[in-house]
């Protein structure tokens, strides 16, 4: 069964234009200064194309989709309660600011392993959550129930466009039209952006938006900062990453191979991962994230990075701006 949200997925494919900047991510960023990711030439665009959303904004929406919901479904036959718990929750620049401290860093890291503390105050989140058409889906038939989630989200990618995407072919597209009732409901309430993301006039815009990250890694400023970075990294005992974005990523990769060796019982159901693993790299995070942070700070990484990927984001605005006013022309949100 496939969670309710009503942030469309769309959104994240220009998480890597708006987050170019990855070294001002949570934990490890460093750098003082007054640039910050919204002072991004392209997130002035995006910004123009998604809203400017806060948490009340998007609790708004999110209310709004699901009375949408409703009323689809009951067209359709079913009943259906609005479900309000689903939505997402934004990060405001506050918290980031927190987490851009060395004490932050001290306590989480990256923010990437959770501590036995973190995990049960999840846990028990989860099980105050209540699905408010559970009853309803319980009392229906295999087959009722399989034509209410059809009905609710779709028929979903088949095996074939499974297999595609986990492969990372690219080839299956999110097609409102085909998401049941929720995938209506939130092309309604969002607007257009979906439908220019989806736009075959714009596809080679956003394809030129996510090669900027690529771009970015490659340009002598970055390069340059990543060298100076590197040097303070094995100074502090780190001597084996090269760039600063092989630091995080050298803890996800050891997260995902305790995943990937998780026992399962016999019904299924995964065992819980070795405590001491987990917390033995959840500590191992903390120290190189906190190295991370000290190298950042050394160097002004965050600052630095940001000049080059703002320099970067500036040429693509000269260069593509009769294509990015028609997609506002044509898409942005309240036009």
């Amino acid at each position: 069964m496939r969670a309710s949200t009503s942030l469309s997925f769309v959104s994240l494919a220009i998480v890597s234009v708006l987050a170019l900047s990855g070294c001002s991510a949570a934990g490890g960023s460093g750098g003082g200064g007054d640039l910050s990711y919204e002072d991004s030439p392209l997130n002035t665009y995006m910004t123009a194309m998604y809203g400017d959303m806060d948490q009340e904004k998007l609790d708004a929406q999110q209310a709004e989709t699901e009375e949408l919901v409703a009323a689809c479904m009951k067209e359709e036959g079913f009943e259906y309660l609005p479900n309000t718990q689903g939505g997402g929750v934004m990060i405001s620049s506050s918290d980031m600011e927190d987490r851009e401290t060395e004490e932050w860093v001290a306590s989480n890291g990256y923010g990437m392993i959770q501590s036995e503390e973190q995990i049960a105050e999840q846990q028990a989140q989860s099980e105050e959550y209540v699905d408010p058409n559970a009853e309803y889906t319980a009392s229906l038939s295999e087959s009722e129930q399989a034509a209410f989630y059809e009905t609710l989200y779709g028929p979903g990618p088949s095996e074939e466009e499974m297999e595609a995407m986990e492969a990372g072919d690219g080839s299956y597209e999110y097609n409102w039209e085909t998401a049941g009732c929720q995938g209506a409901a939130q092309h309604e309430v969002q607007g257009g952006a979906q439908d220019a993301f989806t736009d075959p006039k714009f596809a080679g815009l956003f394809k030129k938006m996510n090669e900027l990250y690529t771009k970015a890694m490659e340009q002598p400023a970055i390069k340059e900062l990543d060298a100076k970075w590197a040097d303070c990294m094995a100074d502090a005992g780190y001597s084996e990453f090269t760039s600063k974005s092989e630091a995080q990523m050298s803890i996800s990769e050891e997260q995902n191979a305790l995943y990937e060796n998780q026992e399962f019982d016999e019904s299924g159901m995964p065992l819980e991962l070795d405590a001491a693993a987990m917390e033995e790299l959840r500590q191992k995070e903390i120290d190189l994230a906190l190295a991370d942070f000290r190298c950042s700070t050394k160097t002004d990484y965050m600052q630095k990075s940001l000049e080059a990927q703002f320099a970067l984001e500036t040429q693509f605005v000269e260069d593509n701006k009769s294509e990015l006013d028609a997609m506002l022309a044509e898409y942005a949100t309240g036009k």
